[in-house]
């Protein structure tokens, strides 16, 4: 197990113990069957788990303990489907039991899933909200201060608003669609990433006066925001690859909000454009790389 996995998990105890993965809501079983998984040690291996028992028919139910490599499945007479493509993956899975449940354990499984649908889909709700007001606020003052930097930053938030739509798309379909939300939203942040480099070379070979002030102002309150919405989606950052997307989102956002404070306090001492044009440039590689980081999720 990697270092970094093992952070992950780490982070991820109390969270996979209710983390609960299906299909859709209609559920016809009677079986709940525990799987000993000894090399599920990272969200990458439950991934894994969900995309390969997305389409099976009768839908069933998953409830993850990673910590413990164990899984439960909720299902109905298609034990012997599951318990192949489960162990397909290479994962070492073995069947420890399996046993009858009644009705009432069955909805109780469901409603676990919904309410960690719902909870994502609150969260995102938010992070749009933000992220979307932030952009308009800071295009304008971006032009207005002829500052890369936050023309750069306002391109970030209007990708990040898209992202947060379309990972809230996502919540409650399949684990195949939650990539495609993501892939699709690092395609987005690349492009855009792009044209926040092409106007740091516009203004760089036609000239900018940055208003530093400016730049310090609403860099700490783009700071403030990203600092919100991390803290919002910091829970639930594992729990699909359109949640791990937003996460990686936020996390670069602060960062270059910090850079963009600094950038603009080098440009008040110096009176010199070329630190909001270099924060400009790094910022959008700071996009490129999330993108990047974006594109290589797996199921």
């Amino acid at each position: 197990m990697t270092d970094s996995c093992k952070g992950q998990c780490a982070d991820k105890v109390e969270a996979n113990m209710a983390s609960l993965s299906v299909k859709n809501t209609q559920l016809n079983g009677g079986f709940v069957s525990q799987f000993l998984i000894p090399k599920m040690d990272c969200p990458s291996e439950e991934q894994m788990i969900r995309m390969a028992l997305d389409d099976l028919e009768p839908a069933v139910a998953l409830e993850f303990d990673t910590p413990h490599r164990k899984l439960k499945v909720f299902h109905d007479n298609n034990l012997v489907a599951i318990q192949s493509r489960i162990e397909s993956l290479g994962l070492g899975a073995a069947l420890e039991h399996t046993q009858n449940i009644d009705s009432s354990a069955l909805s109780q499984a469901i409603a676990s899933a919904e309410a960690v649908n719902q909870k994502e889909a609150g969260i995102l709700k938010w992070l749009l909200a933000i992220n979307a007001i932030m952009f308009g606020i800071e295009i304008i003052v971006g032009w207005y201060a002829q500052s890369t930097g936050l023309i750069a930053d306002s391109l970030d938030m209007f990708a990040d608003a898209a992202v947060y739509g379309l990972a809230l798309y996502a919540v409650g379909h399949s684990a195949r669609m939650k990539l495609r939300a993501a892939h699709f939203s690092g395609w987005l942040q690349m492009i855009l990433a792009l044209g926040a480099l092409s106007e740091v070379v516009r203004r760089f070979m036609f000239g900018s006066e940055p208003i530093s002030e400016l730049m310090m102002s609403f860099g700490l309150v783009a700071l403030i925001a990203n600092s919100l919405c991390l803290v919002l989606i910091n829970k639930q950052k594992d729990s699909g690859a359109h949640m791990k997307a937003s996460w990686i989102f936020s996390a670069n956002d602060v960062i270059a909000n910090l850079g963009l404070i600094v950038a603009g306090l080098l440009v008040a001492l110096t009176g010199s454009r070329y630190p909001d044009l270099v924060i400009g440039f790094l910022i959008s590689l700071i996009v490129l790389n999330g993108a990047r980081r974006i594109l290589q999720l797996k199921s």
